[in-house]
């Protein structure tokens, strides 16, 4: 696949990204270069070999999954100007 100076234009213009004639002949070059690239590693075999996340082996801490109430209320009430019980109390916007 292969860039063209029409093509770049119009990515310049979906994206809206001002680009001048010579910026846009510049692109196309290193557009094509990249492509270029991508599709040397197309070719390369890669059956046998299972995706990795991390150039070193580790697994993932997890937290245990429990349902709590945070016991903050207190704490995320604090700030508040008016509240009761634990909750907040603003006012009515509906009549």
């Amino acid at each position: 696949m292969s860039v063209d100076l029409a093509t770049v234009k119009r990515v310049a213009r979906l994206a809206r990204i001002a680009v001048t004639e010579d910026e846009a002949n510049r692109m196309v070059g290193e557009l094509n270069g990249i492509l270029g690239f991508v599709e040397q590693l197309s070719e390369v075999d890669v059956t046998g070999i299972e995706p990795m996340t991390s150039v070193t082996p580790m697994t993932m801490r997890k937290r245990r999954d429990e349902v709590t109430d945070g016991d903050k209320a207190a704490d995320v009430v604090a700030n508040a100007p008016v509240t009761d019980h634990d909750f907040f109390l603003v006012p009515k916007v509906v009549e």
